[in-house]
């Protein structure tokens, strides 16, 4: 019974995650069925972090105001019914519509579900244990997304690929009401609706703007960003206090968690449609084109949990990252008739790095973030992943759809990699030396 709250949490943690990436296999049949170019395609992926990103803070001290299990709860039902709406979605637009409510769902139980980890395991060797499951979950679930997602559509429909939620959330609903702790520590985190409104248009504007190719609303990006910072700083109760950000492992934690979403999921974006634009693939092939950066997870996160124990999560991260950049860089090497046998190296080597950095970026910012924020520590991190995932699918997608696919690509896998590896330098410059 001891691991049950942890099966509970991770549950719906995985079905979050796993939601960033498994759709992307499925786009083209997606697009064949409902219309829709490649600027349709990256809102149905880029909705969804859109939304999971921007409220992440103000449901990060929800979570703690409130106590995390309600909340937690809330968001498996707003997820699982919106799962049910995306399956059944008639035409892009409603898809996108449902998508939305899905990021909602999301960026509800998310924060929530560190802060729980936090009240049900009391024990501090327990619960790194547990926030390092947590953290692997992440990886294992983004990894697995493309080949769990190949597989649903070659067995029946890209609707499937949101069908799956709905028994999975409800199983996660079911355990989390008998198992998980009734309420997490709690704190008067604020809640603050001008600066949620700030924040949105802030990160609406870059993601529709480089969709769009449209310098008007990137320019308009940064007054609204600075407005945000502004308004959170002058806030009598901020939803984001900007004092955490004087860490400078906070800080860099949580600049890390951006760089690599945005050179992960923007990858995984690219090179799904390569597989089946380019090569002519079907998403089942697609899907099990993609596993080697998935089936090492597993060992990698592992691998992370062991350095970490003996070293602090910095030497992990730099490993992870850099390993990873020179992966992603690696597949400029694709092309239109390019052996798959030389692909898979990059590919290993990029999920490898990306599941070796994820567990320990995510000890370093909760390490860094005082108890009772819990929360919003892990809102501020995977607000930066998602943030970093709508921005890297925005940014690589019009790379390849703004003019010849392949040159494209190369230049998409060149700001991959460059991604993970300034990641790696913030991190040399701001994670302090500790050893765990």
């Amino acid at each position: 019974m001891r691991h049950m709250p942890l099966i509970a949490i991770c549950l719906g943690y995985f079905m979050v995650i796993l939601d960033a990436t498994v759709v992307n296999v499925a786009l083209p049949a997606l697009g064949h069925d409902l219309g829709g170019g490649v600027t349709g395609l990256q809102w149905v992926v880029d909705g969804y972090a859109l939304v999971f990103g921007a409220l992440l803070l103000s449901a990060g001290s929800v979570g703690d105001r409130l106590g995390g299990r309600h909340v937690f709860e809330l968001g498996l039902v707003v997820f699982t019914l919106a799962s049910a709406a995306c399956a059944a979605a008639p035409s892009v637009p409603l898809l996108v519509g449902a998508r939305l409510a899905q990021g909602l769902g999301a960026a509800l139980l998310v924060p929530s579900s560190l802060a729980l980890l936090r009240a049900a395991y009391e024990d501090p060797r327990e619960r790194a244990q547990a926030v390092g499951v947590w953290g692997a979950i992440a990886g294992i679930a983004a990894a697995s997304g493309p080949v769990i997602g190949g597989l649903l559509v070659a067995a029946g429909s890209w609707r499937w690929v949101f069908l799956l939620n709905v028994p999975v959330g409800i199983a996660a609903l079911a355990l989390a009401r008998r198992y998980l702790p009734r309420a997490g520590e709690r704190s008067g985190a604020g809640i603050d609706p001008p600066g949620q409104l700030l924040a949105i248009a802030a990160l609406g504007s870059l993601t529709l703007g480089l969709i769009q190719e449209s310098v008007v609303l990137l320019l308009l990006s940064l007054p609204l960003g600075a407005a945000f910072v502004l308004r959170e700083r002058r806030a009598h109760s901020p939803m984001l206090p900007l004092r955490l950000f004087r860490n400078p492992t906070f800080s860099g934690a949580s600049f890390v968690g951006l760089a690599i979403n945005l050179g992960f999921y923007g990858q995984l974006f690219v090179i799904s449609l390569y597989f089946q634009h380019v090569r002519g693939w079907s998403a089942l092939a697609t899907g099990l084109a993609l596993l080697p950066e998935g089936i090492f997870v597993a060992l990698s996160s592992a691998l992370s949990g062991r350095l970490m124990k003996r070293t602090g999560p910095r030497l992990p991260m730099l490993a992870g990252l850099t390993l990873g950049g020179l992966g992603l860089g690696g597949l400029v090497i694709a092309g239109s008739h390019t052996s798959y046998a030389v692909l898979v190296p990059p590919l290993v080597a990029a999920g490898f790095g990306m599941a070796f950095t994820m567990p320990a970026a995510t000890a370093a910012i909760i390490g860094a973030a005082p108890a009772e924020r819990a929360g919003i520590a892990s809102g501020v991190l995977n607000a930066s992943r998602q943030a970093g995932g709508a921005i890297g699918v925005a940014l690589l997608g019009t790379l390849v759809g703004s003019g010849a696919f392949v040159p494209g690509l190369r230049v998409a896998m060149i700001v991959a990699g460059a991604a993970f590896l300034v990641a790696a330098a913030v991190t040399a410059l701001t994670v302090e030396r500790t050893t765990a």
